[in-house]
């Protein structure tokens, strides 16, 4: 990580595409080495202190040296991913990954090359291929239509309001088509050698070959709320992210709180590398979580039917309205991610007004108003005793590329842990009183890291 970071600070200053840039690669390998670290460790651990997921991937005996580097330097993922774990490079170099489950009909058993045990993946491959090339044209001749010289330049602002949010639009399309294109065609690499196979699908009896996706572009493109949006973007990240950082510092028997997706938001941060228009982004989506959660949980709702089950007829309006809301606001979410400099991302948003930013700020002031409430009694009247029931036990899950799913949760959750600490400090005999004002907000912001 450190050396990782170092490079990222060399092609930010360098700041010139003439220089070999292996920051690429140096993150998959950041990937690949903490999980086989975790892995190693988790193989030295008894099985009762592991969860499932950690028994499934434990390391009991070290690799010789041949497959340790064989794993590390896989060539069809090595420059731009996908990173997977030991035990699916074991399991594949073995073959035992193609073995057929207990129960499953013979007759289904993928069709295989003479005395192969890797199915036969050609077709699979090629489609993948083809897919990554096609992605790989429409963005070259997209980024010559929209780029961050469209509008950072004096050109841009001759537009209307709408087409500039459609240029900011497209700017992010264009910039995503480039990962849809490489990441299509090291999964298709992937899939050629066999490491892709999944095993059978039960419903279809069909093979499936999504192992090791990356990205699912469909779901981005058509995605309806932030959560979908995230989840499809840099699938095996945000596996990564979950399996060894934010369920790893958290104490066992214990749920995950705001240590966990502190330490996985800063972990993400450094990661991607320190340009500002990263961390623009990663703050602004957080909130965007936030303001994507509280319309879900309490306006969705009531376009589904009183038990929750179906859509009622206007559910297509809802749907639609909060299409075009995440795809616009996740347009100028992401702007610094392309743009990258501080000065930059702020004259683009400035540019269309920080329609983004206004948004999410009325939807917290709305959801932090007497508001709330009328809407929470209209759903109890409305719906089922259940359904309020279940929103109440709705769970977030763990953070998606690290940004946290509620930040003004985990100022709650900080707050919680100093009064927690105040008690504990007064049983053992101590005159520690809860703090109140500044002193209280200096406490909460040192648990936090940051500045509220």
């Amino acid at each position: 990580m450190g050396h990782m970071s170092v490079s990222h600070v060399y092609r930010q200053f360098a700041a010139s595409p003439e220089k070999v840039d292996i920051t690429g690669a140096q993150m998959v390998l950041v990937m690949k080495l903490t999980a086989f670290c975790w892995n190693v460790q988790d193989g030295h651990l008894p099985d009762k202190d592991l969860a499932d997921i950690q028994r499934e991937r434990a390391i009991r005996k070290l690799p010789s040296l041949l497959d340790y580097a064989g794993y590390v330097l896989f060539f069809p993922a090595l420059f731009a991913g996908p990173a997977f774990d030991y035990v699916d490079y074991k399991s594949w170099i073995e073959t035992s990954m193609f073995t057929l489950p207990p129960g499953t009909d013979p007759s289904q058993a993928p069709r295989t090359r003479k005395k192969r045990k890797i199915p036969r993946s050609g077709t699979p491959a090629a489609m993948k291929a083809i897919a990554g090339l096609a992605w790989i044209f429409l963005f070259l001749k997209f980024s010559v239509w929209y780029n961050a010289d469209l509008v950072l330049g004096d050109q841009y602002m001759q537009y209307s309001f709408l087409r500039r949010v459609w240029i900011l639009e497209m700017l992010g399309f264009s910039t995503r088509l480039k990962y849809y294109g490489v990441w299509s065609l090291t999964e298709g690499a992937c899939i050629l050698s066999g490491l892709g196979y999944r095993g059978i699908d039960p419903k279809t009896g069909r093979v499936q070959w999504n192992r090791l996706q990356n990205v699912n572009p469909w779901g981005i493109e058509s995605a309806q709320n932030s959560r979908a949006y995230l989840e499809n973007w840099n699938m095996n990240t945000n596996a990564w992210l979950r399996n060894y950082m934010y369920l790893r510092v958290t104490p066992k028997g214990k749920k995950p709180g705001f240590r966990a997706s502190l330490a996985t938001f800063v972990t993400s941060a450094f990661w991607h590398g320190f340009y500002p228009g990263y961390y623009l982004s990663f703050v602004l989506a957080a909130f965007v979580q936030t303001a994507a959660k509280n319309v879900r949980r309490y306006v969705r709702p009531f376009f589904l039917t009183p038990d929750g089950q179906r859509p009622t007829p206007a559910k297509r309006y809802y749907d639609l309205a909060t299409y075009f809301a995440t795809q616009s606001v996740f347009c100028f979410t992401t702007a610094p991610f392309v743009l990258l400099t501080f000065s930059g991302s702020l004259r683009v948003w400035a540019r269309v007004y920080f329609y983004a930013v206004l948004m999410i700020v009325a939807s917290m002031v709305f959801f932090a108003s007497p508001a709330k409430g009328w809407l929470v009694q209209e759903l109890d009247k409305r719906n089922r005793p259940a359904l309020a029931k279940r929103r109440s036990q709705e769970t977030l899950g763990s953070p998606l590329l690290g940004l946290p799913n509620d930040p003004g949760r985990d100022v709650d959750e900080a707050v919680r842990e100093v009064r927690e600490e105040v008690e504990a400090r007064r049983r053992r005999g101590g005159s520690a009183t809860m703090p109140k004002g500044e002193e209280l907000k200096e406490r909460v912001e040192a648990k936090l890291g940051r500045e509220l």
